[in-house]
């Protein structure tokens, strides 16, 4: 039986493999690295097949998930060389497009990109899916069930990739958690209840709003009663410049996108 097989053994491919196996996922799983010491704790923590020989790897692959850094990705499929059968192959390279891959591998291989989310360790993630023209229907049906295994699936233009990649990491929940709790515990709470105050203040409350039928201006209301404490947060928090800086940090991240697509 032809494998998943994940090129690449680092943080994103454990997460997937994490949510696979939560998922009993019934088409193997195996992964190539260079490095031992990385294939073994996968396959200790998943249970996953590991392959140390490239050209082994993608001999095996019914789907090839390229889970290199971007910067990697050249040399990668410049080692593998040429594919001369069908093969799905799935780029989860940030910042690098369709364009840069389509005759990376020949004529044979049908190229899609996938931006998953580390959440999908615990199968609460979000992918987006870009498929090249040639790829087939079913192909399309394989790849989406793949990533539809550990959460929410997204098909999105290719165009806007870089922007749902820097808008959907999941760093900007932990980075406004981390920083919140720390600010409400210079005003006197104790580690335990500001993390358990920032946590519900921004998991709870969106949850409400993903699994609720009340719009967020309806919900924004309600939690922000003209003259009470949350609205002269909020209206401070504004004041200060909380969009100018969530636009400067977006923007970083289409240039780093940009540098990406310049190394492939």
């Amino acid at each position: 039986m032809k494998a998943t097989v994940f090129l690449g053994g680092g943080r994103i491919t454990s997460a997937l493999a994490s949510g696979l196996r939560l998922a009993k996922y019934a088409t193997p799983i195996v992964v190539y690295d260079r490095h031992p010491r990385k294939l073994r704790e996968l396959k200790k923590l998943y249970g996953v097949g590991i392959e140390r020989d490239l050209h082994r790897a993608v001999e095996q692959a019914r789907l090839l998930v390229i889970a290199v850094r971007p910067g990697s990705v050249s040399a990668l499929l410049r080692e593998i060389g040429k594919i001369d059968r069908p093969l799905t192959a799935v780029s989860l390279a940030a910042g690098i497009p369709l364009a840069h891959l389509r005759s990376a591998l020949g004529p044979h291989v049908r190229w899609a990109r996938a931006m998953p989310s580390p959440a999908s360790r615990s199968r609460r993630g979000l992918t987006a899916l870009v498929f090249d023209r040639n790829v087939p229907v079913a192909a399309k049906r394989e790849v989406t069930t793949l990533f539809t295994k550990v959460g929410m699936v997204l098909e999105i233009p290719d165009g806007q990739f870089d922007a749902f990649t820097a808008t959907h990491s999941c760093s900007h929940g932990y980075h406004a958690l981390a920083t919140l709790a720390s600010e409400a515990r210079k005003l006197g709470l104790d580690r335990g209840t500001a993390m358990a105050a920032a946590a519900h203040a921004l998991a709870d409350g969106i949850a409400a709003w993903r699994e609720g039928s009340v719009g967020l201006e309806a919900l924004l209301d309600e939690a922000a009663t003209p003259g009470g404490i949350a609205a002269a947060t909020h209206k401070a928090v504004d004041r200060a410049g909380y969009s100018r800086a969530v636009a400067a940090g977006l923007a970083a991240g289409m240039k780093q996108a940009r540098k990406n697509a310049r190394l492939a």
